[in-house]
């Protein structure tokens, strides 16, 4: 019955397929089409993705009232025009082709045209002069569908209201001309989305020949920018890229918290074709290539099919900095929805069953939603044996009991296994050489039963969170003895796969993860929002400014629910008695600051330590934080609008917006000082939607009508205690 259902489900698979090729699209009209007005950002856009014909069906367009993208499909496939429709801007110069592929150490395009000779622009005139190559993959038809999830995801915790994703994806297909590639095929996917000038692009390779080929290089994307400035003398990388386009793939990693430090794909290029430039060397990096630098170099088998990385092209409209932070962290809501979730958490440090018991109870009593077991506690997840998972059943089912999720933190990288199963060097032919100097390989015997263990212990255990510190962040390894990649070349591309597949096989469950390295597109939930760890050995005076900064800092591409700070219940990374919050009733100001300034920011932090409370103020102070964080949620955990950095000198603050919500915006203000100040503040309101007037509220007192100036700001007074802070509403 299984393989009936499974059989149909492929032949209706099929014939969807061949439908959706064979239904005529509709035909552009530039003078009747419809177009957006008002900013996406604070409204909802009415034109949803569309895929249209132009040109006597010479032409595909992409179109969703944000953006324009153009194909020429004769002779054979090739983008002609892509404009961002907020400001106008075009952003290519160039025909170039779709992507290329390196197959047994050769070079493959697939699609493009050739024979444009002023590469400064594009000119619809020259266009049917353009040729198509002899050996590039031909154009053969092509399918248009709905947007489909990429991840199979679900979840435990609590989450915003998130709308399905939704839009058009076309996927052209093409066959290889060249003889040596008999029976390959590529299909070169774009997935446009509603509501946001986004367009995800991803290839899929299949063998469907007779004979093994070997993927040494897949370049999925490949445009001929207008470039960003004039120079004339200057080498590449001093030259700037083009901003009016934000690439981002799920190929990342380095444990840098930021994505433009773990990107591996981006590489911008000079264009040498382009001779007509400002630059007497014709050295501008005009030229922008998506690719992985290592590998893949996976061995494709007959049958067999590979998926590219997925690249992300989010269409930017200014040079603001707030602004292109807000349109990035847009993006993520809407690709990535997993990532808003965001449970309120403990770090427990235990010794023993105890203590967990214990921990899950007083999260019961003060509204804390998970216990995760910390570093340093005694919980083993690789510990599979039956009495383990026994022990650790009985304790989630206690968590579960009381409403409580579990979870706890294991280990990946930087620890040393064995000479055979570490990340062998290319350099020495011996272990070594890893970012952290020595590490596992997820492709060895001991990172694939690694991977086997987690999904056993989850499985055994219903768990609910897995804290994978040091998870794999892209270590080539040498040895060709280890059953999870066959050498170098596809050692990274290979170890990614296992992880990846560990993640997805995670969400699938509800598993939520927490994991230090850029993943989200892949499944985490959340990173570090950046922090030196030796600070929390700082008095706490100190930590309260640096955590602010922490925070300002880190949420200018990441949404609040992306990032987690911390806060040492215990000592932690040196420090003496005025750096750890313990006994917590004798600090308990302190305690209670350092909770509003994360809660107050959305943040979660890792509260480590053994207990959340120790008397019943010190537990009335904790509920206390708890039910207003849980009071105004929606908003706290809506995106930041950066007001004033901590200096420690003067007030520092920041603004949460949703012009979605009832209540629009909320904004903290701290005063370090040591006295009451009153300040003028200058309270930008634009991304609130609000537009006439606003009625703000100081901590839950009668409100105040402002009237909004023509910037879409705000004049206030506010008073600020010292040492302390206030809280406003915007409605």
């Amino acid at each position: 019955m299984k393989l009936k259902t499974i059989g149909l489900i492929c032949m209706f698979t099929a014939f969807f397929c061949l439908w959706a090729t064979a239904q005529p699209l509709p035909v552009w009209n530039n003078s009747t089409q419809k177009t957006n007005t008002g900013d996406w950002l604070t409204s909802k856009p009415a034109v949803k993705a569309q895929v249209f014909a132009n040109n006597n069906g010479r032409e595909i367009i992409l179109y969703n009232g944000l953006l324009k993208r153009v194909f020429r499909i004769s002779p054979n496939v090739a983008c002609i025009d892509y404009e961002n429709l907020s400001n106008g801007r075009q952003l290519l110069r160039s025909v170039k082709a779709e992507a290329r592929l390196t197959i047994n150490g050769k070079n493959y395009n697939i699609g493009g045209l050739y024979g444009q000779k002023e590469n400064a622009y594009i000119l619809p005139s020259g266009l049917d002069k353009l040729t198509d190559g002899s050996h590039d993959f031909e154009f053969v038809d092509y399918a248009v569908t709905s947007i489909q999830p990429y991840l199979n995801w679900k979840t435990r915790f609590w989450i915003p209201v998130v709308p399905k994703a939704s839009g058009k994806m076309i996927s052209f297909r093409y066959k290889a001309n060249a003889p040596e590639l008999a029976g390959m095929e590529v299909k070169v996917n774009y997935e446009l989305y509603d509501g946001i000038p986004l367009i995800e692009k991803s290839l899929s390779i299949e063998n469907k020949g007779g004979k093994v080929f070997k993927i040494n290089r897949v370049v999925n994307e490949i445009l001929g920018m207008v470039e960003e400035e004039s120079a004339v003398v200057g080498k590449p990388e001093d030259m700037k890229k083009n901003q009016g386009i934000y690439f981002e793939t799920n190929y990342a990693f380095n444990n840098a918290m930021r994505y433009a430090l773990s990107d591996q794909v981006t590489h911008w290029k000079v264009d040498t074709a382009y001779t007509s430039q400002v630059n007497y060397d014709l050295q501008t990096p005009c030229l922008l290539e998506i690719y992985p630098e290592q590998g893949p170099g996976v061995e494709l088998q007959p049958g067999g099919t590979f998926n590219s990385v997925r690249t992300n092209e989010l269409l930017m409209d200014s040079y603001d900095k707030e602004r292109r932070g807000l349109m990035v962290r847009k993006m993520y809501r809407v690709i990535a929805p997993w990532t808003t979730a965001n449970p309120i958490f403990m770090h427990l440090v235990s010794k023993n069953d105890e203590d967990v018991r214990h921990a899950v109870d007083q999260c019961a009593a003060t509204g804390y939603e998970a216990v995760i077991l910390s570093f340093g506690s005694h919980l083993n997840m690789e510990d599979t044996s039956a009495a383990n998972l026994k022990r650790w059943k009985e304790l989630a089912d206690y968590a579960h009991s009381r409403h409580i999720f579990i979870g706890g933190y294991d280990l990946f990288s930087s620890r040393r296994i064995s000479d055979a199963d570490d990340v062998i060097d290319p350099k020495t032919g011996k272990p070594g050489g890893a970012l952290f100097g020595n590490a596992p390989c997820f492709g060895s015997k001991w990172g694939l039963a690694f991977r086997d263990k987690i999904k056993t212990f989850f499985t055994q255990t219903d768990f609910d969170i897995w804290e994978n510190d040091g998870p794999y962040p892209g270590d080539l390894c040498a040895s060709t003895t280890h059953p999870g990649h066959k050498g170098l070349d596809d050692s990274q591309w290979q170890q990614m796969e296992i992880q990846k597949e560990l993640y997805h096989w995670l969400n699938a469950r509800g598993i939520y993860i927490n994991a230090p390295d850029w993943y989200f597109l892949d499944g985490t939930n959340k990173i570090a929002i950046g922090y030196r760890e030796v600070n929390f050995s700082l008095p706490r005076e100190d930590q309260k400014i640096l955590n602010r900064q922490n925070i300002y800092d880190g949420t200018w591409e990441k949404t609040p629910s992306m990032g987690w700070g911390f806060v040492p219940l215990t000592r932690y990374q040196g420090g003496g008695p005025e750096a750890v919050l313990e006994p917590l009733s004798e600090h308990l100001d302190d305690y209670k600051a350092l909770m509003m300034e994360y809660y107050g920011s959305g943040v979660q932090a890792c509260y480590r330590g053994p207990r959340l409370y120790d008397t019943e103020q010190t537990k009335q102070t904790v509920i206390g934080v708890i039910s207003w964080y849980k009071k105004y949620r929606e908003i706290l955990n809506s995106d930041i609008i950066h007001l004033r950095r901590a200096d420690g000198r003067d007030w520092d603050g920041i603004l949460h917006v949703n012009p979605q919500l009832k209540i629009k915006g909320l904004v903290m203000l701290y005063n370090p000082t040591d006295k009451a100040i009153t300040r003028h503040i200058q309270l930008p309101l634009y991304y609130t939607g609000l537009t006439q007037t606003a009625r703000i509220s100081e901590q839950g007192k009668a409100p105040k009508v402002y009237h909004l100036n023509r910037d879409y700001s705000v004049n206030l007074d506010c008073t600020m205690p010292a040492n302390g802070y206030t809280w406003l509403t915007v409605e």
